[in-house]
């Protein structure tokens, strides 16, 4: 018989999928690698079981812990399912601008959340990495996951995603792209694919009123860069130790309105219901098709599924109060 022992035993190995009405206009071949096939639905399912894995081996979380995580939802709900399997308390401190279904799912899967106000600065008591920070000192065996600067996050792409992209594509593509937020993905992928052939080009994608971009070509943080923005799972307003950016090639921005309508585009024209991060990815991919060839096979990472966002970006009326649909 063939079964699991339990389900954190289906994370990983997730098929690649081919794009093609979306992609019509690039030269190359684009495959997909499509996470929501994971148990949680997202990428972030892989380095929750990493992180806690670790953590546990080094001592940091010990038995009938509490673990406390500032999460946009996705590896809130990875750490759930470790932690229900594994016997922990979860804390998840999530900013008010995610989707109410993340909030629900996440109490659903037996987590206490606590919603933070999206619109103060990082270091602003109010903030969802403050609020996560002081409740894992305040709370008695409590390990703060620390997802932007927690090594294992990286490690867990490098240790598995990249070598499943390399092997299916047996070794054949010529470009990555995806979305950055913590920067985890592109980051231990990115290494791990530079070091099986370092010609490869890794691309990120990125929101505008994040740093992301500008950091990687300057050098400069900048503050004016800055300001509230609807797209989900990706950039940011702080400079996470999981983004490498000497592996990053470059990136690209995509507006919050481009990144809606490319969301509701994968739906209606490759059935494909994923998260708001994918239709910003498509729309970077189509901004940078200069870049690629005839020749060229890329590989772009989809994190989420499209449950996630059913009362927006899959909202006509959220899209009209957004501006983003007639």
């Amino acid at each position: 018989m063939e079964y699991e022992e339990n389900i954190l035993g289906t994370i990983g190995n997730t098929p690649l999928v081919k794009l093609n009405r979306l992609t019509k206009e690039l030269p190359c071949l684009v495959l997909a690698k499509y996470e929501t096939f994971n148990p949680g639905n997202s990428v972030k399912d892989r380095m929750a079981l990493q992180m806690v894995e670790d953590a546990e081996a080094d001592g940091r979380l010990k038995p009938g812990g509490t673990i406390i995580e500032g999460t946009s939802g996705n590896t809130g709900m990875g750490l759930a399912m470790v932690a229900t399997i594994k016997g922990y308390s979860l804390i998840c401190v999530i900013s008010d601008k995610q989707s109410k279904e993340k909030i629900d799912i996440l109490k659903a899967m037996g987590s206490k959340v606590y919603v933070c106000p999206t619109e103060v600065a990082p270091e602003d008591p109010r903030s969802y990495y403050s609020t996560a920070k002081r409740l894992a000192q305040e709370i008695p065996n409590a390990w703060y996951v620390n997802q932007y600067d927690n090594p294992s996050n990286s490690k867990a792409h490098f240790l598995s995603t990249g070598p499943e992209i390399w092997k299916q594509t047996n070794g054949k593509l010529t470009h990555f792209v995806t979305g950055v937020g913590t920067g985890g993905t592109i980051s231990g992928i990115g290494t791990y694919l530079k070091s099986k052939n370092p010609n490869i080009k890794i691309w990120g994608i990125d929101t505008y009123g994040s740093v992301f971009k500008k950091y990687h070509e300057t050098g400069i943080f900048d503050e004016n860069e800055i300001y509230p923005y609807i797209t989900e799972g990706i950039g940011e307003d702080i400079l996470p130790k999981n983004v490498n950016f000497d592996v990053i090639d470059g990136f690209t921005k995509v507006t919050d309105k481009d990144a809606a309508i490319y969301t509701q585009k994968l739906a209606r024209e490759e059935a494909m219901f994923l998260g708001n991060s994918a239709g910003a990815v498509v729309k970077g991919l189509l901004q940078l098709k200069d870049h690629f060839t005839e020749d060229d096979v890329v590989v772009v990472l989809f994190h989420d599924h499209g449950s996630r966002y059913v009362g927006k970006m899959f909202n006509d009326q959220w899209m009209r109060d957004k501006g983003f649909i007639e």
